[in-house]
C-alpha cells in the first residue's frame, strides 16, 4: 500500500449526525395491503437532493422466535416449505405475534403450537430488523428452558416437521449452511456466543 492509499484509509471519517433524517419524503401512496403486510410507494428527494421512488413494506406484526435448550442440552427446530423461496427450510420455532400483545407470550403460544414444548423460564436473547433496506419488520428471539413436552396443534397453513437434536448439531448445520433463515442463524450463533463466553442464564443448561 503506497502512502496517498494509507492516508486516503486511515483518514477521519467526517462526524455523523444520527438523528438527522438525509431523506425527504414528497409523497407516498399505498399499492397494496392485506391482513399482513402494506406496501407503500413513496416520492422521495435521496440524501444526494436528487428525485427517486422509494418502495417499503409494512408489516403489521412481529416476528417472534423461541430457541429452547431441554437439559441434556439438545434445542428443537421446525421444518417446513418455504413458498416464497422454494425451498425447505430448518428453523428454530417462529411466527408473527400482534403488536399489541407482549412478544414473550406471542413467542410462547408459537412454541407450543409449532412443538407442543412449554417452557418455565425464558429470556429475551436478541433483537433484529429483518430486511431493513425495505420493510419495518422487527424480530424479538427468545432462549427458553425448563421444557414440558405436549402436543402440537399447527395451523391450517402448516405442514411441519420437528426435528430435536444437539445443540451443537444445530450450530454445525448453521456453519453447513443447512440453515439459512436470519432469525435461526442468529439466535443459534448468538446463544453458542453466549455459551463460550460463560454467560448463559443462571439455571439454563450447558450445551457446549
Amino acid at each position: 500500500m503506497d502512502k496517498s492509499t494509507h492516508d486516503r484509509v486511515s483518514a477521519p471519517l467526517p462526524a455523523v449526525d444520527e438523528s438527522v433524517n438525509p431523506w425527504s419524503t414528497l409523497t407516498s401512496r399505498q399499492i397494496y395491503d392485506n391482513a399482513w403486510i402494506g406496501v407503500v410507494e413513496h416520492q422521495v428527494l435521496n440524501p444526494r437532493g436528487n428525485p427517486g421512488i422509494y418502495g417499503t413494506v409494512h408489516f403489521k406484526n412481529l416476528a417472534v422466535g423461541a430457541i429452547v435448550v431441554d437439559r441434556h442440552g439438545y434445542t428443537y427446530l421446525v421444518g417446513q416449505y418455504r413458498y416464497p423461496l422454494g425451498y425447505y427450510s430448518w428453523e428454530i420455532p417462529e411466527g408473527g405475534g400482534a403488536r399489541d400483545v407482549d412478544p414473550v407470550v406471542s413467542a410462547q403460544r408459537e412454541l407450543a403450537e409449532e412443538t407442543g414444548l412449554t417452557a418455565r423460564r425464558w429470556q429475551k436473547l436478541l433483537e433484529m430488523d429483518l430486511s431493513n433496506s425495505t420493510t419495518d419488520e422487527r424480530a424479538i428471539c427468545f432462549l427458553a428452558w425448563d421444557l414440558e413436552i405436549g402436543e402440537p396443534a399447527p395451523e391450517d397453513a402448516e405442514l411441519l416437521a420437528v426435528k430435536r437434536l444437539p445443540f451443537l448439531d444445530a450450530v454445525a448445520m448453521v456453519e453447513r449452511g443447512e440453515i439459512r433463515d436470519a432469525m435461526s442463524v442468529a439466535s443459534i450463533l448468538m446463544l453458542h456466543g453466549l455459551a463460550l463466553r460463560g454467560r448463559l442464564p443462571a439455571g439454563c443448561p450447558a450445551m457446549c
